[in-house]
């Protein structure tokens, strides 16, 4: 069994349909796709999504991505569609939510700012709602891990992690795992590769973030219609063991065995629907 803990399966650059998507990635062998919200626009997007396919399961936050168009008035719209979500079991965790220091007009000081006020709101309501957060941590560990330490208790994903091995570390120690996918598969991405080789499997969770953060094999410039899908997932796994050195079976038991560990929703939804 595999995971993808982090799928925009709601994004309009699929050409496919959901329902084909989600057959495609259990044939290969994937039993969950987790769906993360970017903003308050895709909330119910996402739910209605997720209630199509007992493969599905969401999460509900503001990405930081789009923290620049949002007004403080989305953090009450999350906070009102998290009260009235937190009995539905397909709901696993707070997110995709973090910092980003890395596109240039969310760098200035202002947007910075926006970024981290968003960015511990955030947190906050996953404390306030018992849920575990998926990070977006792009250029910014440093700064999610000092707010991390700001609200003791939060546990989670931190998404497609690209961080040096001490902060790999720190999130370990705080209790997260990380998410590898498609940028392990390059063989340019060392620091990536030697990380997910290294680390205790018991902290990897996998992911495709489909359809961004291909792998290697897909060519997305050369040809449009080849983004990312869950369905990558497996052959994802499969470099995952050859770095590791690792069957390929264990690689699958103990990465999800992680997501359930770090989404504790995800495995009581597995354990109503086994």
């Amino acid at each position: 069994m595999l995971i993808d803990t982090h799928c925009h399966l709601d994004a309009e650059e699929f050409s496919e349909s959901a329902a084909e998507l989600v057959q495609a990635a259990r044939q290969n062998g994937v039993r969950y796709i987790v769906i993360p919200a970017v903003a308050k626009a895709n909330f119910t997007t996402v739910q209605h999504l997720a209630q199509q396919h007992t493969e599905l399961v969401y999460a509900l936050g503001i990405h930081p991505l789009f923290v620049p168009q949002a007004e403080l008035s989305d953090l009450d719209a999350l906070e009102q569609a998290l009260e009235q979500a937190v009995a539905d079991p397909r709901l696993v965790a707070v997110g995709e939510i973090g910092l980003d220091f890395f596109v240039p007009e969310l760098k200035t000081p202002a947007m910075q700012e926006k970024q981290r006020y968003f960015y511990e709101a955030q947190l906050k309501l996953a404390r306030q709602f018992d849920l575990p957060v998926l990070l977006h941590v792009r250029r910014s560990q440093d700064q999610i891990l000092k707010y991390l330490r700001r609200h003791p208790g939060s546990t989670g994903i931190a998404h497609a992690f690209n961080g040096s091995h001490q902060q790999a570390q720190q999130f370990m120690d705080l209790g997260f795992a990380l998410g590898f996918g498609g940028a392990m598969t390059f063989t340019r991405a060392k620091q990536i590769r030697r990380l997910a080789a290294e680390i205790a499997l018991a902290h990897v969770v996998l992911e495709t973030d489909a359809p961004d953060i291909g792998p290697a094999w897909l060519d997305r410039k050369a040809d449009p219609a080849q983004y990312n899908r869950p369905a990558e997932l497996a052959a994802i796994a499969e470099v995952l063991a050859q770095l590791r050195q690792q069957p390929i079976d264990q690689i699958h038991a103990q990465t999800s065995a992680t997501a359930f560990s770090v989404l504790p929703r995800l495995a009581q939804w597995h354990q109503q629907n086994s």
